[in-house]
């Protein structure tokens, strides 16, 4: 991979990993006050689509018995520290990068539960973002590394414009009353 890529793909991670930890910290603060009352009302909680506090009170929110920010919280300062290294000079190892590429295969999610976090989603562009990027790193040598290459930006861009329009087909019934 060359310089500006790395330079490029470690300050996804300082930055990215910066804004994942600070969504993961909130949301555990937030499920924190829910959890000591149960009639709290996360900050995050706008209407009835922007609901935090649906999401919480999910089983999907609780993946191994305690709530999924505690994941951010562990691993985004993982991300930001490797970011870091990145930015010295640091030349990982393969199994690093695999390592790296299995977080953000974990990272991703996708489940029924007809709400939306605001913080659930910065988690998700940062995750999506991580998870692209560092598997065109791990792709680079490849025949397929080297097309997706090219149109690397278009098809993130893509992938956010579908999940912008898989939330709008979800919730029209709901957005469709703002209009």
């Amino acid at each position: 991979m060359n310089r500006s890529a790395h330079c490029g793909l470690a300050w996804l991670c300082l930055i990215g990993g910066a804004l994942g930890l600070a969504a993961s910290v909130t949301l555990t603060l937030e499920k924190i006050a829910r959890l000591a009352d149960p009639s709290y009302v996360p900050s995050c909680s706008i209407n009835p689509v922007l609901s935090c506090g649906s999401v919480m009170d999910s089983a999907q929110a609780a993946v191994f018995g305690f709530p999924n920010p505690v994941f951010g919280v562990a691993a985004y300062p993982v991300v930001v520290m490797f970011g870091a290294a990145l930015l010295t000079g640091y030349d990982p190892p393969r199994w690093v990068w695999a390592g790296m590429q299995f977080a953000t295969v974990l990272g991703q999610s996708l489940y029924s539960i007809h709400a939306l976090c605001p913080y659930c989603m910065v988690v998700w562009v940062v995750t999506i973002a991580l998870f692209w990027y560092t598997t065109l790193h791990n792709l680079a040598e490849t025949r397929l590394g080297a097309v997706l290459h090219r149109v690397h930006s278009g098809l993130l861009a893509l992938w956010y414009v579908a999940i912008a329009v898989l939330i709008l087909l979800e919730f029209w019934d709901y957005w469709s009353t703002l209009f």
